[in-house]
């Protein structure tokens, strides 16, 4: 699981990024959020992120937001609403609040990129800003693997089908719902597990070099329950020919969770799943050395530790500043 840290306020981050200075623990004392207009700060989880790894946005406004929109990966960022804030003993008005993940996907290659963000509230013009966001190559380790040889060397009509069910998936990732259709916490999938392993390690299947690994994985007896990460509709349930038995979860604004090698699929597509509920069994179908669950993520086509999506959005996303970009 990704580690704690304190929260970084990005206006410190900003200046020693533009003056080239190091990224040092110092930075944990930073006090002022930046300001994008009168009234209105962003602050974002850590100020450094690594690939694979997740962000969270928060738009802070003293005002009522009559447009709020963002730019990450050429794509634009969803926000949702967040309880406000109001302080009784100094009569200060609610603070509006709105939260949004960026997504940073396991082989985007290192570098600085920048998010564009745009507000207005009711009685101020339009502003813009535009946070610059250093991302590092991530730590993975390369394991080696036996696997059954139609994996490695597929036959034509296998290349065929499972192109065509990367594309299938791919088409999934791009819709965008409109609506949040969770609300809580997000869960691990499996019972009385709190950590996985081997997200973003590099394989070596049969000697031949083959892609990142996307998915956390939890080994488990074959038959053991899988339960909906939290709330949302089911986008496929359907057996695939590299994760098996397969069910993925549209959350909602581009939240996507994936659940490979299923022994049994007990949901159908279209389902409104609550959270917790269980979707189907462990097992080792696909392309597998054993039985477990790869538990996968994609926000916005970006694939992620969903390990992270956990920590992240612990109490509906209420807890920003309390999580690292580290991943285990």
């Amino acid at each position: 699981m990704p580690g704690r840290r304190p929260f970084l306020h990005l206006s410190s981050v900003i200046s020693r990024v533009a003056l080239g200075l190091s990224l040092f623990p110092a930075l944990a004392s930073a006090k002022t959020p930046l300001t994008c207009g009168a009234g209105v700060t962003l602050e974002l989880s850590a100020p450094v992120s690594s690939q694979g790894s997740l962000l969270l946005l928060e738009v802070r406004s003293r005002k009522p937001l009559t447009a709020l929109s963002a730019e990450w990966n050429s794509k634009n960022v969803p926000f949702w609403q967040v309880s406000s804030e109001r302080s009784d003993a100094a009569k200060v008005p609610a603070v509006e609040r709105r939260q949004a993940l960026l997504g940073v996907d396991l082989e985007k290659p290192p570098g600085t990129y920048p998010v564009l963000i745009r507000v207005q509230t009711a009685s101020d013009k339009p502003e813009s800003c535009t946070l610059q966001i250093p991302v590092r190559a991530g730590r993975f380790a390369t394991e080696r693997l036996q696997v059954g040889k139609e994996f490695v060397e597929p036959s034509p009509e296998q290349i065929k089908r499972a192109n065509e069910e990367r594309d299938k998936l791919r088409d999934i990732f791009d819709q965008v719902t409109p609506e949040k259709l969770w609300d809580g916490d997000f869960r691990v999938p499996l019972d009385g597990v709190t950590t996985g392993g081997n997200f973003g390690k590099r394989r070596i299947l049969n000697g031949q070099p083959g892609s990142p690994h996307s998915g956390v994985d939890f080994p488990s007896p074959a038959g053991t329950p899988i339960h909906a990460a939290q709330s949302g509709r089911v986008a496929l349930a359907e057996e695939l020919f590299f994760s098996g038995n397969t069910v993925v979860v549209d959350h909602g604004l581009g939240i996507y969770t994936f659940y490979g090698h299923l022994s049994e699929i007990d949901v159908k597509v279209g389902d409104a799943l609550e959270s917790g509920q269980v979707l189907g069994k462990v097992g080792a179908t696909g392309r597998v050395t054993g039985p477990h669950l790869h538990w996968g993520l994609t926000v916005e086509r970006a694939r992620v530790n969903a390990l992270q999506l956990v920590k992240l959005l612990s109490r509906g996303g209420d807890r920003i500043g309390r999580v690292s970009t580290k991943l285990k």
